[in-house]
């Protein structure tokens, strides 16, 4: 069978790692995905090595940035060259969709907006991603998720524990929700293309990703209009719903959110059957009220013994939980391993190393690129001959 987007071309104007995340997916589905780089090194991101982090690795370009435009060919193009501008016009002339993650001013500045490029292309699909939406007063902010999807959401407020001060998102959770949504958006655009031969302009925002990543909390509050509480796990009212350090300063995380059947499970399982009979505990509602005399004595009992130990004893009572994972042991889970959610690429320099395959699978096909993205401009010449271009043009603008 075909990938689901073989054929389709898509011009990817963007850095970072939002709008390039959501192209390493349409590539992962089949698309041809053209990313246009900046001279004269391409991308910053491609030079976000390891070691400029602290590791002793010595991968020559970032992990991250592969993980992001695995896949893709790259051409590069000086945007504020008028000529190169009009080559890229050309470019898109040949494609289905462009992404980009340009600030709304710039698209203009540039003559990439989606207005005039539907004009010139009316079948396109033209799909944008920027901190805040196209429009009002903050289209043009500059924005990461950091700012825009954790801080401004409410998301960095309410993802702490209580007396705890905010913690800092880890590197593209963001980006890599928002990269999802333009995707979603994206094959909504090109099936209606199919259906009217018309393209259109979709856009997704960081803040609107968290909002809605957040929408259970953001559900309650617009109804409430009440200030949320964020969770206190000394006081939790479900104590088992909570988090507990085990001996040997590990940590394991309970999630069982009906309780009722797992009461009697979790108390043979800490072997605490006294519990069962303590007025404090005995129904679900005085367990609520008493939440946080539950938890003391579930914190000494969970003290007692290693996650090796509770592993053997919470999988064996049958109840909902996870080990708290140190990202060496999430490198190697079994269960990643067995579903094949770690998989090889081909660099030019470095060779094959690991990352993440494609975040979805489809029966009877086989997703993803095994290609890294190519080195800065290597497709640069074969791209512009495909729009047209010809030999003593493309020298012209390689400065050849």
């Amino acid at each position: 069978m075909n990938a689901p987007l073989e054929g389709v071309r898509v011009i990817e104007i963007a850095h970072f790692v939002a709008v390039p995340a959501a192209g390493s997916l349409l590539a992962d589905l089949g698309a041809d995905v053209i990313k246009v780089e900046l001279p004269p090194r391409g991308e910053i991101y491609r030079r976000s090595r390891p070691v400029f982090s602290g590791f002793q690795s010595d991968f020559p370009e970032g992990p991250g940035f592969h993980l992001d435009n695995r896949g893709k060919r790259s051409l590069m193009l000086d945007l504020t060259n008028p000529e190169a501008r009009s080559a890229l016009l050309r470019v898109i002339d040949t494609a289905d969709v462009v992404t980009t993650n340009l600030l709304p001013a710039r698209r203009v500045k540039y003559g990439l907006d989606h207005e005039a490029l539907l004009a010139r292309k009316p079948g396109l699909i033209y799909a944008g991603i920027n901190g805040y939406g196209h429009g009002g007063e903050e289209a043009d902010r500059p924005a990461f998720d950091y700012a825009a999807y954790w801080a401004r959401s409410g998301m960095m407020d309410l993802m702490r524990d209580e007396g705890v001060p905010p913690s800092m998102l880890r590197p593209g959770v963001g980006d890599h929700a928002a990269a999802s949504n333009l995707v979603i958006a994206i094959l909504a655009a090109l099936r209606m293309r199919d259906a009217t031969g018309q393209g259109r302009y979709v856009e997704v925002s960081l803040l609107q990703t968290g909002l809605y990543i957040l929408g259970c909390d953001i559900a309650m509050g617009l109804v409430a209009r009440e200030p949320l509480k964020r969770h206190d796990r000394k006081a939790a009212a479900n104590a088992l719903w909570n988090s507990y350090e085990v001996a040997g300063g590990r940590w394991i995380m309970l999630v069982m959110i009906d309780p009722t059947v797992y009461w009697p499970r979790l108390c043979a399982a800490v072997e605490r059957p006294d519990l069962l009979e303590d007025p404090r505990f005995a129904e679900p509602f005085t367990r609520a009220a008493n939440g946080a005399a539950l938890i003391a004595e579930l914190e000494q009992e969970f003290a007692k013994h290693t996650l090796d130990e509770w592993r053997k004893r919470l999988d064996a009572a049958g109840l909902i939980w996870s080990p708290v994972n140190r990202l060496d042991e999430v490198l190697d889970d079994p269960q990643a391993r067995a579903m094949g959610y770690f998989e090889p690429l081909e660099h030019p320099a470095a060779g094959r190393f690991e990352s993440l395959g494609p975040p979805f699978r489809m029966e009877g096909l086989q997703l993803g690129s095994r290609k890294a993205c190519s080195d800065v401009d290597a497709d640069g010449a074969a791209v512009l001959r495909e729009a047209g271009l010809d030999e003593s043009e493309i020298a012209k603008l390689k400065g050849t």
